[in-house]
């Protein structure tokens, strides 16, 4: 009997607790880290405008489907930075900051914005970080069904909570990145894969090219995947292709010859905003080349292994791992707003736990720290929101960065505990069976 009651007070204890750090979390980011980090810009003649990564994308989409103006101009850049920044940047002032926020895109992602650029950006920019929050909450089931984790209703609302509790949802929140819109995109594809849909499957895949470098390891391993079978899954590689055809034309219809412009704009971003990926902030470069160039030749090995592996199946859910956490690693972009790519690796960690607490001590113990790095960063801001209580903000501004600092551990933590599980899994356990 007490059993019984356990078991079914479990998932409401789970719910109170997603909801109570989420609380935390957002409390800490709006009270404590945000003021901080205003004052901290102040304080070093930084410029300040709307500071929103969506400005960039809506005023080239409005400049080019309004004016006809090419939105990677130079004219046009100037514009971006006296909304962005407040005033355009001046190469003379050494304060200013060294990020053109130049228009970097595919110019297709003006479809995306095509219904707003009538609207004033204030009205656009509030709606966009509610649905920000909105598709990261809707990935979390969409990534559990692809992976065939199938936990019940409550359980799966608390890790929505728990997902837009994370540092990765109230950066996305605030500065408004197409981050969680392209993850959504991923998501449904794999999603979409698993339930027998690959021409639905393909489209999203095609849409989620957006953002390339967040996409491009997830197509190479659907791509993949849809040969290993081609009879059955050809319809995702076709769907594919003619989404990104149609994408294409479109985008050169009312802006001719965009891919070398596109070309060169992502070429000179990676000279004044890009950071170095986590491999290159953990190794010398020499070696963080090798080893960025050693993951994705493993990623492609397992790819082609696991090709004919069935959808939903233990090998699906540890490919879609893989392509998030190589992701991660290698992007260049350390902006905490990335590791929503941390939700399909953890997902998949989960799902498979029963196994992983029988394949050792040290691929245990990784996948219990991958999941710690997270728990600091709640309970850390649980905790300052707590203080924010009974002391001034200016007493705990020395902590405000407190719940941060598991943030750049998280990340190769979670793909050692990926690669360890995958490895030690590998024998152990059946190929075609979905995780419980």
């Amino acid at each position: 009997m007490k059993s019984g009651l356990h078991d079914r007070r479990l998932p409401w204890l789970l719910l109170g607790g997603s909801i109570l750090v989420c609380f935390g979390m957002w409390h800490w980011a709006e009270d404590i880290a945000a003021p901080a980090n205003t004052a901290q810009a102040l304080a070093e003649g930084r410029p300040i405008g709307n500071n929103s990564d969506l400005y960039p994308r809506w005023l080239g989409a409005r400049e080019v489907l309004l004016y006809h103006r090419d939105p990677y101009s130079q004219a046009v850049t100037r514009e971006i930075q006296t909304g962005f920044y407040g005033r355009p940047l001046d190469p003379l002032r050494g304060s200013d900051p060294t990020d053109k926020v130049a228009f970097a895109y595919p110019l297709y992602v003006v479809f995306f914005l095509a219904p707003t650029v009538t609207l004033p950006f204030r009205t656009v920019m509030e709606l966009f970080r509610w649905l920000s929050l909105c598709a990261i909450a809707l990935s979390v089931p969409l990534w559990m069904h692809a992976i065939g984790l199938r936990p019940r209703r409550l359980l799966i609302v608390s890790a929505m909570v728990l997902a837009l509790s994370s540092f990765a949802a109230v950066q996305e929140f605030h500065m408004q990145n197409l981050t969680a819109l392209v993850l959504l995109l991923v998501a449904a594809s794999a999603a979409s894969a698993v339930r027998g849909w690959p021409v639905l499957s393909g489209f999203l895949l095609a849409l989620s090219t957006i953002k390339p470098q967040l996409s491009a390891l997830f197509i190479l391993w659907l791509v993949l995947w849809a040969v290993g079978r081609w009879k059955e899954r050809r319809g995702l590689l076709w769907s594919l292709i003619a989404t990104m055809a149609l994408l294409v034309i479109a985008a050169e219809k009312i802006s001719p010859h965009w891919i070398g412009k596109f070309i060169t704009a992502a070429h000179e971003y990676q000279t004044y905003a890009a950071d170095p990926s986590i491999v290159q902030a953990l190794l010398p470069w020499f070696l963080a080349k090798i080893f960025s160039i050693a993951l994705v030749a493993v990623l492609f090995v397992l790819a082609w292994r696991w090709r004919k592996t069935p959808a939903g199946s233990q090998d699906f859910a540890w490919g879609l791992a893989w392509a998030s956490t190589v992701t991660l690693a290698i992007i260049p972009k350390l902006a905490a707003y990335n590791q929503l790519l941390l939700i399909p690796p953890l997902l998949v960690l989960v799902a498979e736990r029963e196994t992983i607490s029988k394949a050792g001590f040290v691929p245990l113990t990784m996948a219990k720290s991958a999941f710690a790095c997270q728990l600091w960063q709640w309970a850390a801001a649980l905790i300052l929101s707590s203080c924010s209580f009974l002391l001034p903000a200016a007493r705990l501004k020395p902590a405000a960065e407190l719940p941060l600092y598991t943030s750049l551990a998280s990340w190769p933590i979670t793909l050692l505990a990926v690669a360890l599980a995958t490895f030690y899994l590998a024998s152990a356990r059946p190929r075609t069976a979905a995780p419980a």
